[in-house]
């Protein structure tokens, strides 16, 4: 008797390139509809920060928020210790997660494929520093180099959705690559000039968590409460140990298995046998055999894939948009925009990034290490680089630890960050319009 296959469902095993870039469509369609709650967000922080609401909206963000447990305390305030050190963890830790993926499965995984988007990136992160180096050198903002150095890929890939199927398939790949390179410098900069007064114990007992972390890995050990309860341990370690414990995130999240455990074919085998059995048992079925197959069915999918599916949303949707809420809120004065800071920044931001961009990414197509992406032409990655130029929620995050006790700065290198976002997405997102029309109408030309 033959069986009907239900629609949309079929025996065939899925390719092995579907489980690939089933992931990354997820991660671009999340990545683009949070870039439009992001900015929608940051549009309320700046109009309460410019209104008669003002005072009401900093003093909410500065409410005391602690956690004691008898002579333990733990605390500060709602916006800088809850939402940026407490929230921010787990969104580096997704960061950290999709930097593995891209190193297992991903862009960054073939050494020729990564060679573009990481000289991309490492121009668009020495160039920006460069120029607010040039223009802060000898000044109070001097610290403050790291801040133009990051993309926000959120409002990157918003743009890009915006603009439509127009945009090469290739420049979203690289500006993603680029971004997640990106990252991986942010955090090695923040690990290693954004951290002051170490604590060498608490560092050790951060390190021991880590390597527990591998233990439990090495062991099979699957539940995720008892990771949960070890990350924990770490980022207090991390947090008493004057590192920033953004850091641990990003370091938990690298140590997330990528492989799954139980392999699709003995998963296919065993659902095969169940079937057969049930069939056969009119009785039912034994409820050790269906606990047992609901792991496997769980187990049939990596730790990785299976954190970053459930984790990734809620970054995008709510620790994303209370970010902004938090940190965007500045009173933007037209004499701050001229601000030595608030230049520094924008112009890091503005210039720095296509030209770092442009001329790293010259120098590896000419080397021979790397050849720009297919439908890409350089006049696109112009535009892809200054879309490289926004930066927010990255930069805003450093610019609070480069100047947190320091509100004047602080508040100048927001207003540069703003400025140097919004006229890097006006410009670059002009360009690949323009190019993007006319490139279908040269090629017909051509022929």
């Amino acid at each position: 008797m033959a069986h009907s296959v239900p629609r949309g469902s079929s025996y065939l095993p899925t390719p092995p390139i579907r489980r690939i870039t089933r992931p990354l469509a997820r991660f671009l369609q999340i990545e683009s509809a949070s870039g439009v709650v992001l900015l929608i967000c940051a549009i309320v922080a700046l109009v309460l920060a410019n209104s008669a609401a003002a005072d009401a909206y900093h003093k909410f963000w500065h409410t005391p928020v602690q956690v004691e447990i008898g002579a333990f305390k733990l605390g500060g305030e709602l916006g800088h210790f809850f939402v940026n050190d407490v929230l921010m963890t787990i969104f580096f830790f997704v960061v950290g997660l999709e930097i593995k993926r891209e190193l297992v499965a991903g862009e960054l995984r073939d050494p020729r494929k990564a060679a573009l988007p990481v000289m991309a990136a490492l121009g668009g992160m020495l160039v920006p520093a460069g120029i607010y180096m040039a223009l802060q050198t000898g000044q109070p903002g001097f610290r403050g180099w790291g801040v133009p150095m990051a993309t926000d890929i959120a409002f990157v890939v918003g743009i890009m959705a915006v603009l439509g199927k127009r945009v090469p398939f290739g420049l979203k790949i690289m500006l993603l690559s680029l971004a997640i390179a990106d990252d991986i410098g942010a955090v090695i900069v923040i690990a290693a000039f954004y951290s002051s007064g170490l604590n060498v114990l608490m560092l050790l007992l951060a390190g021991g968590g880590f390597a527990l972390v591998r233990i439990l890995n090495a062991l099979g050990v699957r539940s995720v409460p008892i990771y949960a309860v070890v990350g924990v341990f770490i980022w207090i370690a991390m947090y008493k140990s004057g590192v920033h414990p953004t850091v641990a995130g990003v370091l938990l999240g690298l140590l997330t298995p990528p492989s799954e455990w139980v392999g699709r074919e003995a998963l296919r085998l065993s659902l095969t046998d169940l079937a057969v059995r049930l069939e056969e048992d009119k009785g039912g079925a034994n409820p050790k055999e269906l606990e047992l197959m609901a792991f496997a069915a769980k187990e049939s999918v990596s730790p990785l894939e299976r954190l970053e599916s459930a984790l990734h949303p809620w970054v995008g949707f709510v620790i994303m948009p209370l970010f902004a809420l938090a940190n965007a809120g500045v009173h933007i004065e037209l004499k701050a925009i001229g601000e030595p800071v608030a230049v520094a920044t924008a112009l890091g931001l503005l210039l720095g990034k296509p030209i770092g961009v442009l001329v790293f990414s010259f120098l590896a197509v000419k080397l021979g290490v790397a050849k720009l992406p297919s439908g890409v032409s350089w006049i696109v990655l112009l535009g892809g680089g200054f879309l490289a130029g926004i930066g927010f929620t990255m930069s805003l995050f450093v610019a609070g630890l480069a100047f947190g006790d320091q509100q004047r700065l602080l508040i100048d290198a927001k207003i540069g960050i703003l400025t140097g976002s919004v006229t890097s997405a006006l410009i670059g997102a002009t360009i690949l319009v323009l190019t993007l029309r006319r490139q279908p109408q040269e090629e017909k030309t051509e022929e």
